[in-house]
């Protein structure tokens, strides 16, 4: 799913070229924690890399560079965008949806990151059973995060340097690593776990063989926060996309790549979801006869994973409160300490990631409750994605004269409906596979799958709208920074037209 994909600023000089927006487009969505996933498929996960690069990733990107573009001087992000389509109830619902979604994420992000620390010994067993101890587990989880939320409350200061340190310890560093010791070791006569002369194209008439590549989608999750940056470059209408191409090739080929290398060096059947990468890891050290060089990947994985939560808990969060003061949450929710962190939303955050991560208690194994929590990720995440594409094609329509710096086709509106639609087709048809119970997983019972998901999906969705109802005109701050929406201007325009006709 997510690597630590950060909230950037836009700079105020348009000197971003193609490469530097490419990159960043990389460092916001690569991360390594999904490859075992993806690797249960051999040859065909390329297949799954690629047709989600097209029909998500690249729309995702060309679509929020729009919008981003035609709001670049007003704050609200996905708030913004979708309320200027479809109202502030929805443009609520959608910015919800992004936070909610990030703290019911972060449990399962942990889980690797606990993974990660029970792998810093020597003891190749020992560590493997201690990866699987639900005990061990939800303790890592829990004193991981709230550490995290006490670093995010020093300030974005203290977030930056120490996500700058962990993206590339734990992610770059590692997935460059992990390429170059497949390719040493078919080079050196390594004997590949994976067959090389598969079918590259999958076989799609197994229905329950298609939930696990669904996930795929959140390995592209969050290239829209780079779409903030195409008011920073020459020629965006040419320069951006051929930044999002390169920088999408870029990243689907670091996950091809580091998914073949983990199938070379592990059998299919003995793939975990959990600590798969780092048996991988493990199993390269070895045949390189370099074992000790394992707890020092261990503990840099460990590092990554910690940093990009860190983001994670004060970037979405840090939206949530610009919205709240707005008036759209009680005044409890957007109170700040001397830092300017909203220290209340973090707190609640944290509760709900401590509540979550209880769900040990009912799960059959550690690798079933990360992939629950995965999916129900994925499917509130989704239903935002399903929301921005929907509002990119109506405010075609509804401010059809307003400037696009950077617009999906020169000329008409086929494109926008091609890429937009193709963007909610895709995210609609993943949806709808999230809730089926993965054939390679052991979920434990039905009930209890189906039950986590839909009832979770439910409350998560209903929840903003409640607020919503709820809200007070007392609920909004002095100091809001949300600017009023273009329906609301003109709503006001034309009463004030209509008093002084009168």
């Amino acid at each position: 799913m997510k690597n630590a994909k950060t909230t950037f600023k836009p700079l105020k000089i348009a000197t971003l070229s193609i490469s530097t927006v490419a990159i960043m487009n990389i460092t916001a969505v690569v991360s390594l924690r999904g490859l075992p996933a993806e690797a249960e498929y051999g040859i065909s996960s390329a297949f799954y890399y690629l047709f989600a690069a097209v029909v998500f990733l690249i729309p995702t990107s060309m679509v929020a560079a729009e919008l981003a573009a035609m709001f670049s001087d007003k704050e609200g992000g996905v708030f913004r965008w979708v309320g200027e389509a479809f109202g502030t109830k929805l443009g609520f619902l959608a910015i919800w949806l992004q936070w909610i979604e990030s703290t019911i994420w972060f449990p399962s992000g942990l889980t690797f990151c606990a993974v990660s620390i029970a792998f810093i010994g020597l003891d190749h067993a020992a560590d493997l059973s201690l990866a699987s101890n639900k005990e061990f587990t939800i303790a890592v989880v829990l004193i991981v995060y709230w550490i995290a939320t006490f670093i995010a409350m020093k300030g974005l200061h203290w977030v930056g340097r120490i996500s700058k340190t962990g993206g590339i310890v734990g992610t770059i560093i590692p997935a460059f690593l992990l390429i170059v010791f497949g390719i040493i070791y078919l080079l050196t006569g390594g004997t590949p776990q994976m067959d090389l002369h598969g079918d590259f194209f999958p076989d799609l008439s197994k229905f329950d063989n298609l939930v696990l590549a669904s996930s795929i989608f959140l390995f592209f999750a969050g290239m829209e926060l780079g779409g903030v940056h195409v008011k920073n470059m020459e020629n965006p209408t040419k320069n951006y996309p051929r930044a999002v191409f390169i920088g999408s090739l870029a990243a689907v080929l670091i996950f091809i790549l580091g998914t073949y290398s983990l199938g070379l060096i592990i059998p299919q059947k003995q793939i975990n979801l959990i600590h798969s990468l780092l048996v991988g890891f493990d199993n390269y050290f070895s045949y390189l006869r370099i074992p000790w060089a394992s707890p020092i990947l261990a503990l840099a994985l460990a590092f990554g994973m910690i940093a990009e939560v860190l983001t994670w808990v004060a970037g979405p969060s840090r939206g949530l409160l610009a919205v709240g003061k707005a008036g759209y949450l009680p005044p409890y929710f957007v109170k700040t300490n001397k830092n300017g962190v909203q220290k209340n939303i973090l707190i609640v955050q944290g509760l709900v990631v401590t509540g979550l991560s209880l769900l040990f208690i009912v799960m059959p194994s550690v690798q079933s409750f990360y992939q629950i929590l995965s999916q129900l990720t994925i499917l509130l995440y989704l239903i935002m994605y399903m929301l921005m594409f929907a509002a990119a094609i109506a405010l075609r329509y509804k401010m059809k004269d307003l400037k696009r710096p950077f617009r999906i086709g020169a000329k008409g509106n086929f494109l926008i409906w091609l890429v937009a639609g193709i963007g909610f087709i895709s995210s609609f048809a993943a949806f709808i596979l999230s809730f089926v119970p993965p054939a390679q997983i052991s979920t434990g019972s039905n009930v209890v799958w189906y039950g986590i998901l839909i009832s979770g999906s439910i409350i998560f969705v209903a929840l903003p709208f409640i607020i919503y109802k709820l809200r007070k005109p007392s609920w909004k701050s002095a100091h809001n920074e949300i600017e009023p929406f273009h329906w609301e201007v003109t709503s006001k325009k034309d009463l004030n037209q209509s008093s002084t006709h009168d």
